[in-house]
C-alpha cells in the first residue's frame, strides 16, 4: 500500500470508529461489558486459533465472560 491509499484510508477508518463509538451511547453497563468482551474475545480467538472458527469461538466466549462481569449482584 502506497502513501496516497494510507491518506485516503485513514478518514474513512476516523468516521468508522467515530459511527461505531456513536452507536454504543444507549447502551446499558451490561450491553457495554458484552460487546467489549465479544471484541476482546474475538481478537484473543483469531490470535490463538485464526480463521473464522477460532474468531467467532472466541467473540462467543468473551460475549459471555463480559455479559456474567458486569451482571448486577
Amino acid at each position: 500500500m502506497n502513501t496516497t491509499q494510507h491518506m485516503t484510508s485513514f478518514p474513512a477508518l476516523i468516521l468508522l470508529a467515530a459511527l461505531s463509538l456513536g452507536g454504543c451511547a444507549g447502551m446499558t453497563q451490561q450491553e457495554k461489558g458484552t460487546a467489549t468482551g465479544a471484541v476482546i474475545g474475538g481478537v484473543v480467538g483469531n490470535a490463538a486459533g485464526g480463521g473464522i472458527l477460532g474468531t467467532a469461538a472466541g467473540a462467543a466466549v468473551g460475549g459471555v465472560i463480559g455479559h456474567e462481569v458486569t451482571k448486577k449482584k
